[in-house]
């Protein structure tokens, strides 16, 4: 799949051609699917696309799309193609619902009188700037909405499609306040390649987050996931926070990898592909679906240190993503899974 936008085909399916394979939740409905050799993009009609938060740095998060075009084998979203009875580890990247009349219902809660302005996060179980958005502009049209409302929204993505925005974010920074954090893994353009097969290069995705930084818009890196034995070394982490403070990223925060239900499957599939040598490894440090808590302090400690190097703030936190922030020893990100829109 290319990245960035992409073309539909012209040819709409009626739900007639798909209502055997397309899972009913309580809360849409399938109105047609577009599909190329490669991908499905199943459209759907959602009753609500504000999802209430617990627990986070913010109250609220929308997902324009379920699945991503991204494919990351390391993407915790996975599961929640498994809440719908779909395929997660085979089915994330290639068939997409998209929820097509997202903005207008979003208008429509954001317009109801108890309605407080509060945070919203964009971006939280799928990536909102994946290839499809070039086509559907769902993203583009909720933070029209979002402006239009005075609605603060921090945006997460790994995409430079992000720039494409640039305009409206300019006018919400100035208003209700506008942030975008992009995520990176590693410099390394080939691990990056494996690791993220159809993800813009980690040196692309800073350009962007350049571009915006100089138009005034709040940015930020998520170095996340770290992944054991693969980008935990020092250089790696150290490349990237430099790299991020050289773009002008004002925060940077980091998390090391989890392997929750499904993106277990998933990153284990990837590792028998790639990496084999590392399963026997990988089964023995994760028995449970967080890395142990040494080993995630041990992250802590390095990332720290290389972020008060070079100019850093320590400890600094931002709005954004509920995969960026070290583990929670509760059940935060169970909580925010267990509430998200469909």
């Amino acid at each position: 799949m290319a990245i960035g936008a992409l073309a539909l085909p012209e040819t709409l399916d009626r739900p007639e051609d798909t209502s055997e394979t397309i899972a009913s939740p309580r809360l849409f409905k399938a109105t047609g699917a577009r599909k190329t050799p490669q991908v499905e993009w199943v459209e759907i009609q959602v009753k609500s696309t504000l999802n209430r938060v617990k627990g986070m740095p913010f109250e609220w998060s929308i997902n324009p799309y379920r699945g991503c075009g991204h494919g990351c084998s390391f993407c915790y979203a996975r599961v929640t193609h498994w809440y719908m009875d779909q395929d997660g580890v085979n089915d994330w990247s290639s068939r997409i619902f998209v929820k097509v009349n997202a903005p207008e219902v979003l208008r429509s809660e954001l317009a109801r009188s108890d309605w407080t302005h509060e945070d919203v996060a964009v971006g939280t179980a799928t990536d909102p700037y994946q290839p499809a958005e070039g086509a559907y502009r769902l993203t583009r049209r909720i933070l029209e909405a979002l402006h239009d409302f005075r609605t603060p929204v921090s945006l997460i993505t790994r995409s430079p499609m992000v720039t494409r925005d640039i305009d409206l974010l300019q006018r919400m920074s100035r208003t209700s306040g506008a942030s975008v954090c992009f995520s990176i893994v590693t410099m390394d353009p080939e691990l990056s390649q494996e690791l993220e097969p159809h993800v813009a290069p980690p040196l692309k995705r800073l350009e962007a987050l350049r571009t915006l930084a100089n138009a005034g818009i709040e940015t930020s890196v998520n170095l996340a996931p770290v992944i054991p034995r693969i980008t935990d070394n020092e250089q790696n982490l150290a490349e990237v926070i430099r790299a991020a403070k050289y773009y002008g990223a004002c925060q940077l925060w980091t998390n090391a990898l989890h392997l929750g239900e499904v993106v277990r499957d998933s990153f284990f599939k990837y590792l028998h592909e790639k990496r084999p040598h590392l399963i026997p490894e990988y089964e023995r440090m994760y028995t449970k679906r967080y890395a142990p808590k040494e080993y995630q302090d041990y992250v802590q400690r390095i990332v720290e240190a290389v972020k008060i190097k070079n100019g850093f703030s320590n400890g600094a936190r931002h709005r954004g993503h509920a995969d960026d922030r070290p583990s929670p020893q509760g059940t935060q990100q169970l909580q925010l899974f267990s509430q998200v829109d469909v």
